[in-house]
């Protein structure tokens, strides 16, 4: 154009979306606008009309879940997408669908990012705060507070058991979505701990309550919430006593403490309502109950979060 107020601009669109889909056209389209100096604005509604508004795509993905501390998150992607929450890696299944666990002091927002096709994609996850039960308890022997040195070397080298059963990934869809659906309760009774409860001793934070506690008579039935495999079966480890972990995969994962008994095996595959142990008061329980854990790779989730309320006694 001779004019100089006008110009020809060339705009090569690439508008994938973080699911991998095309939003509107084709990859490579080419868009070429005539247009005057003075209409510039021109350009970014026809951009918009391709790749939509910024404030639209400012999410990378749409999750759905519990947004609270203690709660699980889902989302979809691309299945060949890399996905990261505070640059730690999250395992995608092949059907793009992935699982983001939310720990007990998780902080008010967290970064989930999403590479797909060379580009990066980040969006903010807001975390909802929870109140936690906290107990200060004063004039406690100090012997009671801290373990005895001659067990600590036990002590250590159980914990290198439970990490590496809790490192394995699994990577079987059906066992996760199976946890997506909804879990049922391992053991019914009275609730009589919760998750995130902490108590302080002689002015010394003792470690948070992970869990939650089921207060039944020693020998009542303890059944796999949902279907996994069995990663550990321990019947006497120092503070959780008879435990068992239950890997539902993608690094999700059950743990059931202070058994009187175990009825699984390492390696052994269960599904939802099988007999797995028994309750008791083994390791460092006061009384019969079931401690029932969940762990998303390092993170603690709250159990109570992913199944009904508990069924009213008959």
């Amino acid at each position: 154009m001779s004019d100089a107020r006008n110009l020809t601009l060339a705009v090569k669109i690439k508008c994938i979306d973080a699911t991998g889909k095309m939003k509107r056209y084709d990859d490579g389209i080419m868009i070429i606008v005539l247009l005057q100096r003075v209409a510039v604005q021109r350009v970014f509604a026809m951009l918009m009309l391709c790749c939509g508004a910024p404030a639209a795509v400012a999410n990378c993905v749409e999750l759905s879940g519990d947004a609270r501390q203690g709660g699980l998150l889902w989302g979809q992607v691309a299945p060949t997408a890399l996905v990261t929450v505070d640059e730690i890696s999250i395992l995608v299944m092949p059907s793009g669908a992935f699982v983001l666990g939310l720990g007990r002091d998780a902080p008010k927002e967290q970064a989930l990012s999403i590479i797909y096709a060379g580009d990066r994609c980040t969006q903010t996850v807001a975390v909802a705060q929870r109140q936690y039960n906290i107990q200060r308890v004063e004039g406690v022997p100090q012997k009671t507070v801290t373990p005895p040195d001659d067990v600590l070397e036990r002590i250590a080298r159980e914990r290198a058991l439970v990490r590496k059963a809790k490192a394995r990934r699994i990577e079987r869809p059906e066992l996760l979505e199976a946890v997506q659906a909804g879990l049922s309760w391992p053991a019914t009774g009275r609730i009589s701990g919760v998750y995130g409860s902490q108590r302080f001793y002689n002015g010394t934070p003792g470690s948070p309550h992970y869990g939650v506690d089921v207060a039944v008579p020693t020998g009542h039935p303890v059944v796999a919430p949902g279907p996994g495999v069995i990663t550990l079966a321990e019947l006497d480890l120092f503070y959780s006593g008879g435990t068992i972990i239950l890997d539902h995969g993608y690094g999700l994962s059950s743990s059931f403490l202070h058994l009187s008994k175990l009825h699984v095996e390492v390696g052994q595959e269960v599904q939802r309502g099988d007999l797995i142990g028994e309750v008791g008061a083994t390791g460092r329980a006061t009384g019969p109950h079931l401690d029932w854990r969940m762990s998303w790779l390092n993170q603690r989730v709250d159990p109570q979060l992913l199944v009904p309320a508990m069924p009213l006694p008959d």
